[in-house]
């Protein structure tokens, strides 16, 4: 039995004693339970001054510790933080262990290192695994962080108003920003959990590939969905569709005519310039496959751009703005937006991993729970900074126009 085992038992021999109440144990339950709670005690101070020991040692050698928020992914910053507590993912079984937050994931690929432990099972990380779309819209916003639990915060409408000439003794023009209204946002928890047997929990490599193949990628396309389109009651997240962000419906002109006309849109309402647009895969296809009156692709071809000139794109930008291609969005539907300038993902703190085997009969099942979770808000300060586009022609009224486009 290991000495955490050992820790756990005596804890649950003195907790057995203590639930029958101060009024209820015998003088020998009581002598009893002062020799679980001294051999607890000295089991923890056996712990700890291992641990502290080993980082003295450290320090007085000149070792340069292994910093566990330098991690490249999130499973092998959870398996630093147990090489660094002298742990396994078995010992976690006597109770909650949490990481600190992970705030730096820049890898989604898992690699071994120094200060695994040996291996009982080798897990090939090659598989082929199933298709993951790349996670991007969060990207397209500004980050911030807090310190709160919710974010209180000014709505600006569009300018009223503008410049002019003005005769001699003439009235001057307005321009004015109208009167902001108040809006808040609070910070929504998204998570997920899953489970492992023992036997998989020896083999570290697998605990960081379900960390950061499955978990971590299922998460992020939990949050994409909730910043784009959560309706905003709870536990949603208001998306960014769900404000009063400006519309452009369908026209007698082209879809890339109105991505464009967006962009003027956005500059007119806000001053801002528009510096990506999300577009779903079958609405890129349709504008990239796109052909003059000659059959040449205005993109280019598939194997030199328009009239051989020039080098192939094999998606090229919509008018030069970062062009975002994802399941996100819905069939018919784009958004161009000045992201940057006009909305901000605030989180508190970073991604968490937690890990026990007292959910559910996951002791009797030799089985661990893991769990992942994040705080996030998202800030919509200019709504008008943003444009929801109804992509394709709109239908004839029967007199042989089509319905104008609305805002």
């Amino acid at each position: 039995m290991s000495i955490m085992e050992q820790l756990a038992a005596e804890k649950k021999a003195a907790k057995a004693i203590l639930d029958k109440g101060v009024d209820n144990i015998t003088p020998d339950e009581q002598a009893e339970l002062k020799k679980h709670y001294e051999e607890a005690k000295a089991l923890s101070e056996r712990i700890s001054l291992f641990q502290e020991a080993g980082d003295g040692l450290d320090h007085l050698a000149g070792a340069k510790k292994h910093e566990a928020k330098q991690a490249r992914t999130l499973g092998d910053f959870y398996v630093s933080v147990l090489a660094e507590k002298g742990l396994t993912v078995r010992d976690t079984k006597s109770g909650l262990f949490t990481t600190p937050e992970y705030k730096a994931a820049t890898d989604t690929h898992a690699e071994g290192g120094a200060g695994y432990a040996p291996l009982l099972t080798e897990t090939d990380e090659n598989g082929r695994w199933p298709y993951e779309r790349p996670l991007v819209v969060a990207d397209l916003f500004s980050a911030g962080t807090m310190s709160g639990t919710t974010v209180k915060y000014p709505v600006y409408g569009a300018f009223e108003g503008g410049s002019g000439t003005v005769a001699e003794g003439g009235q001057k023009p307005q321009l004015h920003m109208p009167d902001p209204t108040w809006e808040s946002d609070s910070l929504h928890e998204i998570a997920a959990w899953w489970k492992i047997t023992d036997d998989m929990a020896e083999d570290l490599p697998f605990v960081v590939s379900e960390i950061n193949q499955h978990a971590q990628y299922n998460l992020g396309l939990a949050e994409e969905t909730q910043l784009l389109n959560g309706n905003g009651t709870d536990p949603n997240l208001k998306g960014l569709l769900n404000r009063d962000v400006q519309t452009l419906g369908k026209g007698a002109d082209s879809d890339p005519d109105r991505l464009f006309a967006a962009t003027t849109l956005i500059s007119t309402a806000t001053g801002f310039s528009a510096d990506a647009i999300v577009i779903n895969p079958a609405d890129y296809q349709a504008i990239r496959l796109s052909k003059d009156s000659n059959g040449q692709y205005f993109g280019g071809g598939y194997f030199a751009g328009q009239y051989g000139n020039g080098g192939i794109l094999q998606n090229p930008p919509i008018w030069g703005l970062k062009t975002v291609v994802t399941d996100a969005v819905a069939k018919g539907t784009a958004v161009v937006g000045a992201f940057k300038a006009g909305g901000t993902i605030y989180r508190k703190g970073g991604l968490v991993v937690e890990s026990t085997n007292s959910h559910d009969t996951d002791f009797t099942s030799d089985k661990i729970t893991f769990r992942i979770k994040e705080r996030l808000a998202l800030q919509v300060k200019y709504p008008k900074a943003f444009v929801k586009i109804t992509l394709g022609k709109a239908e004839s009224d029967g007199t042989g126009k089509r319905p104008c486009e609305s805002e």
